[in-house]
């Protein structure tokens, strides 16, 4: 969707006074939050340098992350889905993802354990910003914290429409943008299964 010149410069405006926002119209439907609240993964960053207080979480499969990397300032790790090993899929020709069914209970720990506050900001990020980021911001939102973010273009980015790569997640996303990220997962924030 292109925006006219005088949308562009309101963003800019709401950017400069109220941090990094992207517009409700601007934002597909799958990825839209109670608050409205989006960041890039680059515009994450900047929140949490300019930010001591704003927590970043992870909402991605811990396979996932095994594969992909972890961003190294992640503060909470807790998967919004996890695969099922127990159920391959033969159709699908792969494990089906079943909601953790101890979410919220997990990031309220999480949440509580690190002492952050109602007004704290906390951005949530999954692999490309479309559709565990934003039910997972919802949840926290549910619990009473109003500065939730979504990121938009997650860990890896969108994927490359061209070129021998085709398909591949290459064009955004944190890992993507040169954010500090690494293969080596913290163990102090590695997610655990509920016993």
């Amino acid at each position: 969707m292109k925006m006219t010149h005088l949308l562009a410069s309101s963003l800019l405006a709401v950017t400069l006074v109220t941090g990094p926002v992207v517009a409700q119209d601007d934002v597909p439907a799958y990825r839209e939050t109670q608050l409205g609240l989006y960041v890039t993964a680059s515009e994450a960053y900047e929140l949490m340098q300019d930010n001591e207080r704003a927590v970043l979480i992870d909402v991605r499969d811990p396979i996932e992350i095994k594969f992909t990397g972890f961003a190294k300032p992640t503060d909470i790790h807790v998967p919004w889905v996890l695969a099922d090993r127990d159920n391959f899929n033969e159709d699908a020709k792969t494990w089906p993802m079943v909601k953790n069914a101890d979410f919220e209970a997990q990031v309220r720990a999480e949440l509580e354990a690190l002492e952050v506050a109602e007004d704290d900001p906390i951005i949530v990020m999954c692999r490309s910003g479309s559709t565990r980021s934003a039910p997972g911001a919802d949840v926290i939102t549910e619990m009473g914290f109003n500065k939730v973010y979504s990121v938009t273009d997650g860990f890896e980015g969108s994927k490359l429409e061209e070129g021998d790569s085709k398909g591949v997640r290459a064009v955004n996303g944190w890992r993507n943008a040169g954010l500090p990220w690494s293969y080596e997962i913290d163990p102090d924030v590695a997610w655990r299964p509920a016993e």
